[in-house]
C-alpha cells in the first residue's frame, strides 16, 4: 500500500471518530457542557492534532526528488497551518456567537447549527483548496494576489469593529428566503420547516442556518489564501502538488473538527481571547509580506530553510496575544456571550 495512502487513511478515521464523539457528546449533554468540561475535550482535541502532525514529522515518506528531508518539512507546515487555521477558526465561532445572539437562537439549538455550520466549512475548504492549489501551479503570479490579499484582510481585522459589521437582516440570503417564503412566527423552533394551516413554512433557524452558510463562504475566502501561503511558499521543489493538497486539507480539517467542544468553552472564557483578532491580523499580514517576498531568491531560499521560523512567529503572536488579553484590564464587558431577547423581527 502506498505510505501516503496510509496517512490519508489514518486522517480521514481520525476525522470520524473525533467528530462523532464530538457529537455524541453535545448531543448527549444538550448543550449544558460546562467550560472546564468543554476546555478538557479542546485539549484533547488539540492533542490529537499535534501528534498526527508529529507522526507526520516522524514517519511521511521521503519525496525523492527533494534535496532535503520531507517528513521534518512536511510536519513543521502542518502545525504551522494547523494554528493558523485554529486562531482563525476561533475568530470566525465568535462571530457565530453573535449570529446566534442576534437571530435569539437558544442554547440548546445552537449545537445543531453550528455542527452543520462545521461540515459545511469542511466542504467549502477542502473545495477552494484544491481548485487554489491548482491554479497556482499553473498560475505562480496568483500567489502574489493572494498575498496582496492577505495584508488587505489583515487591516481589514484591526478596521472592522466586530459587532457592528456582524448583521444578519443585511444577508441577501436571508432577505430572499423572507421575501419569498412565509416564516413561522416562533423563533424558538428547533426545526428547519413547519406545517401551519396546512401550508409550509421556514424558521427561525432555517434563516440563522443561511446566514452561517453564506457567512462560512466568507470565512473560506479569508481562511484559504493564509493556509496555501503557509504550505507553499517556500516549499517549491520540496514538496510535490499532493503533498501540499495533503497538508492543506488536514490542517484545515483539524483545525474545524474540535470547534464544537471549543464553542462551549469560548462563551464562558471570551475575556481570554480580547485581542486574538490583533494577533491573528498581525500573522496574515506576516504570511502576506513573506508571499511577496518570495520573490526575491534570498527571501525564498530562506523560508525554504527554515520552515519553523515561520511557525515561531505564528505560535509567539498567538501566546503575546493571550497574554496581553490576561494583563491588560478589560475596560468595558460587553455581554456579547448570551441569547439576547432583541430578535430580529420577521415578518410571517
Amino acid at each position: 500500500m502506498d505510505s501516503m495512502l496510509i496517512f490519508w487513511i489514518a486522517f480521514i478515521a481520525t476525522f470520524v471518530i473525533v467528530y462523532s464523539i464530538d457529537l455524541y457528546v453535545t448531543d448527549h449533554r444538550r448543550g449544558t457542557i460546562s467550560v472546564k468540561e468543554s476546555l478538557m475535550w479542546t485539549g484533547l482535541w488539540m492533542t490529537v492534532a499535534l501528534l498526527f502532525g508529529l507522526a507526520v514529522y516522524l514517519f511521511f515518506p521521503q519525496n525523492p526528488d527533494s534535496t532535503v528531508r520531507t517528513a521534518s518539512v512536511m510536519g513543521i507546515k502542518f502545525v504551522s497551518g494547523y494554528f493558523t487555521e485554529y486562531s482563525l477558526s476561533i475568530d470566525n465561532l465568535f462571530v457565530f456567537i453573535l449570529i446566534f445572539s442576534m437571530m435569539g437562537i437558544n442554547q440548546q439549538n445552537q449545537p445543531k447549527l453550528l455542527k452543520l455550520g462545521i461540515l459545511i466549512a469542511i466542504v467549502l475548504r477542502i473545495l477552494f483548496i484544491l481548485v487554489g492549489m491548482e491554479l497556482i501551479q499553473r498560475f505562480h503570479w496568483i500567489l502574489y494576489i493572494l498575498g496582496v490579499v492577505l495584508i488587505y484582510t489583515s487591516y481589514k481585522m484591526i478596521a472592522s469593529k466586530g459587532e457592528d459589521s456582524v448583521d444578519p437582516t443585511n444577508n441577501f440570503l436571508y432577505k430572499i428566503a423572507i421575501k419569498w417564503f412565509q416564516v413561522d412566527p416562533d423563533v424558538h423552533n428547533p426545526k428547519f420547516f413547519s406545517k401551519i394551516n396546512g401550508k409550509t413554512h421556514i424558521t427561525n433557524m432555517f434563516l440563522t442556518l443561511l446566514v452561517i452558510g453564506t457567512t462560512d463562504i466568507v470565512f473560506a475566502i479569508d481562511s484559504i489564501p493564509a493556509i496555501i501561503g503557509v504550505i507553499m511558499e517556500g516549499s517549491e521543489k520540496i514538496l510535490t502538488l499532493a503533498e501540499e493538497n495533503f497538508l492543506a486539507i488536514t490542517s484545515n480539517v483539524f483545525a474545524v473538527m474540535g470547534l464544537i467542544s471549543l464553542f462551549f468553552a469560548l462563551r464562558g472564557i471570551v475575556g481570554m481571547f480580547r485581542f486574538l483578532k490583533y494577533g491573528i491580523s498581525v500573522i496574515l499580514f506576516f504570511i502576506g509580506a513573506k508571499m511577496l517576498l518570495g520573490a526575491i531568491p534570498a527571501v525564498s531560499s530562506f523560508f525554504a530553510a527554515n520552515s519553523w521560523f515561520s511557525l515561531a512567529v505564528i505560535i509567539a503572536t498567538l501566546i503575546v496575544s493571550i497574554v496581553l488579553s490576561k494583563l491588560i484590564p478589560e475596560k468595558q464587558v460587553k455581554e456579547t456571550i448570551e441569547t439576547s431577547d432583541n430578535t430580529p423581527e420577521i415578518d410571517s
